[in-house]
């Protein structure tokens, strides 16, 4: 995030570059980066002339290169923006010719998504001369929480712990997402205030008392009980809680369980250090490891890979992911 607003900065100071390449595994800055230099570089009346939005998959680069070339109408700047830009990969180093020697007064902006160019070539050389090449990677999951916060506090807003993790649990690292469904929330919300588990559940359909958060925790402290509840409510919308998540995020807890039991340091941070977990779940580790010593723990990995054999037709005969997921639970707690 820091690296973006670096860019958004530099341009509005002034220095602004021939040529950005946007690439990497994360859209979303890419698209924040784009959409910032399409609404901002020129004025309402210059853009009529002056700024041409071109996709991937309708040009070849020698269009983009013509395209570049033109100077400016009434104006200081050209702006071209090609977006999707990786349905180019295969010929996208012949732009290194215009990289060499770019049209001073044309701003050539290139969403390269998902994909990165080759930093041994010549187009990757070029532009690291005279523009900005920008990769945007993606977050790993126990990141994810710590930017819904940041993105949060910069408009005045908080967010619980729990509710956080749901939505990281919901969405994973999609960060396009995450921002969309923020969105809805502070459209509701006012500012100042604290996103709470309620509010994402009311507002975003996620419930807050039946999902794979609540199901590690009650596996966790053998809630017979509470687990069933929650196992039942998958089996009743089995397409918001698919069987292959559940699975694997219960085999992540049990793994990430092994570890805890060969650790020395219990403290707090060292336990959320080696397991790459938040502070906010290792009580969650250490009550279950009272209720689940290495040997089961080691037990309930194999069972964890049973089941997800099962839920993909292997030795099940085409077993409900509901059968699936009680048979699992009874297995585990007892």
């Amino acid at each position: 995030m820091s690296d973006v607003t670096k860019i958004v900065s530099d341009i509005e100071n002034g220095n602004i570059k021939p040529i950005y390449f946007l690439m990497g595994d994360e859209p979303y800055y890419i698209d924040k980066i784009a959409e910032y230099i399409e609404k901002n570089m020129l004025s309402e009346e210059e853009k009529g002339f002056n700024q041409m939005v071109l996709y991937g998959r309708d040009v070849v680069v020698e269009e983009l290169i013509d395209n570049a070339k033109r100077y400016p109408m009434m104006a200081d700047r050209h702006v071209v923006i090609v977006k999707e830009a990786q349905d180019l990969s295969r010929t996208i180093e012949k732009l290194a010719s215009y990289a060499e020697n770019p049209q001073p007064s044309t701003v050539l902006v290139i969403c390269y998504k998902y994909k990165t160019i080759d930093k041994r070539k010549k187009l990757y050389k070029a532009i690291q001369k005279c523009g900005l090449v920008y990769e945007s990677k993606k977050l790993y999951e126990n990141q994810v929480a710590d930017w819904i916060r940041r993105v949060l506090a910069g408009k005045n807003y908080k967010i619980d712990t729990k509710a956080t993790l749901m939505l990281v649990e919901f969405l994973g690292n999609d960060l396009s997402k995450i921002s969309n469904e923020l969105d809805k929330l502070m459209i509701v919300l006012p500012q100042n205030s604290s996103i709470t588990p309620k509010a994402i559940e009311e507002n975003i359909g996620i419930s807050k008392d039946y999902n794979n958060f609540e199901l590690r925790k009650a596996v966790g402290d053998r809630n017979v009980l509470r687990a069933n509840r929650i196992i039942n409510h998958f089996a009743q919308n089995q397409k918001a809680n698919p069987i292959v998540v559940t699975i694997s995020l219960l085999n992540s807890f049990f793994t990430q369980l092994l570890i805890y039991h060969s650790l020395k340091d219990k403290s707090s941070n060292s336990v959320a250090k080696a397991l790459g977990v938040n502070p906010f779940f290792v009580s969650d580790y250490t009550s279950a490891a009272k209720n689940y010593p290495m040997r089961k723990v080691s037990q309930v990995i194999g069972l964890l890979r049973d089941a997800d054999l099962k839920s993909k037709g292997v030795g099940a005969n085409a077993l409900p992911a509901g059968d699936i997921l009680k048979e699992l639970l009874f297995k585990i707690i007892h």
